[in-house]
């Protein structure tokens, strides 16, 4: 570790006293217009615009530090986990908070206080728990490895939901398999492929958890396959001038999910299954909510919201007030597990004031807090 530093100082120092000379070399040849003024400030902003237009500073040494971390010691910014073969990781399936315990004990209650509520209302609850990236693509780690929370966090969840009564199917499993014929995850991404998202919708349905419609056809088409720089790419500071360094982007191809019903415009009854989630279902690059179509023979709402997390657009979904109308009888929660360890919420004092949407929750109800993961939540 002492080495790592010492190097890691001397590159610093070596591109700094460079970068010193270069912006010296770059700065002499400027000429002063005649009608510049030093007390207005039109000399010094004459002089910054004319050395960024010879020396974008910034940018350069940025590309460069980056190029130095990645190459030599395999690194990216903060919120990244460099792969081998080009693919990466996000940290949070790496690091853990002090609390990280507690907060996994915690999201399981919530999640059983959810099906509670959601019972109450008619609803119910079949929990998609993603298997993480890292879990499933072990092969391309580095020597680092995910703290010791996370190597049991999936079957330990499963336990504590089941202790719980929470019914959620294992998702592990098809996902292993699916692996050996399709990539169930993009490299440069946090999230699956259409692969992964169809391969969780044919497990569900298999489950028998999640009721299969036996009605309404869908048929699902690959609409183009394009190049897709995935989410965690913007950790690697490389572009523009050390962009030949940056992983190969994947090659993503795009889905459409469409129903083969003849009556497309007769009067079609609310879908019966809603899902809720992150932008594992919320982003239609994905194709989630078409694939659970598909393989529920059966129209499904897509309430999943991007940007979230899990947790707040099913509390957000709870304490809309309830309109006439029928709501959903079954509702598919997915989660990815590397948000269970995440300090996402905290719970209220039992003599806090009562939430109005919902007259008889119980006292252990939670208050939503912003997460402060690197990564912008899918």
């Amino acid at each position: 570790m002492r080495t790592y530093h010492f190097v890691t100082s001397f590159l610093f120092g070596a591109i700094i006293l460079l970068m010193a000379g270069a912006a010296i070399v770059r700065a002499v040849p400027y000429d002063v217009p005649d009608d510049t003024q030093v007390v207005d400030g039109s000399l010094t902003r004459g002089f910054e615009s004319h050395y960024d237009k010879v020396f974008p500073v910034k940018t350069f040494g940025t590309n460069l530090w980056g190029a130095i971390q990645y190459t030599l010691f395999g690194e990216g910014r903060a919120g990244v986990v460099v792969g081998r073969e080009g693919w990466l990781y996000t940290s949070e399936e790496f690091s853990v908070a002090a609390d990280a315990d507690a907060q996994v004990d915690a999201h399981l209650d919530l999640i059983a206080d959810v099906q509670r509520r959601l019972q109450a209302q008619g609803t119910k609850l079949t929990v998609a728990l993603l298997p993480a990236k890292a879990r499933l693509y072990p092969e391309y780690l580095p020597e680092q490895r995910p703290a010791t929370l996370h190597r049991d966090l999936y079957a330990r969840a499963q336990r504590g939901l089941e202790q719980r009564g929470v019914v959620a199917p294992d998702l592990l499993g098809p996902m292993s398999r699916c692996k050996s014929t399709d990539a169930v995850f993009l490299r440069t991404d946090t999230h699956w492929t259409p692969d992964g998202a169809a391969c969780i919708a044919q497990a569900l349905a298999a489950s028998g958890t999640v009721p299969v419609a036996s009605g309404d056809a869908f048929e699902t088409e690959t609409a183009e396959t394009r190049t897709h720089e995935g989410d965690l790419m913007q950790f690697l500071p490389l572009a523009p001038y050390f962009s030949a360094l940056l992983p190969q982007p994947d090659l993503l191809a795009v889905r459409a999910t469409q129903s083969q019903s003849a009556d497309l415009f007769g009067d079609a009854p609310a879908p019966s299954v809603a899902v809720i989630g992150t932008s594992y279902s919320a982003d239609a690059r994905w194709n989630f909510d078409g694939a659970l179509r598909q393989s529920l023979e059966q129209d499904v709402l897509n309430l999943a919201q991007a940007g979230h997390g899990p947790f707040e657009p099913m509390l957000a979904y709870l304490d809309q007030p309830r309109k006439d109308g029928p709501v959903p009888a079954h509702v598919i929660w997915e989660i990815p597990e590397r948000y269970l360890p995440a300090a996402t919420y905290q719970r209220k004092k039992k003599d806090a004031a009562p939430d109005h949407h919902n007259q008889h929750e119980e006292p252990a109800q939670v208050a939503l807090h912003s997460s402060k993961h690197p990564i912008a939540h899918p």
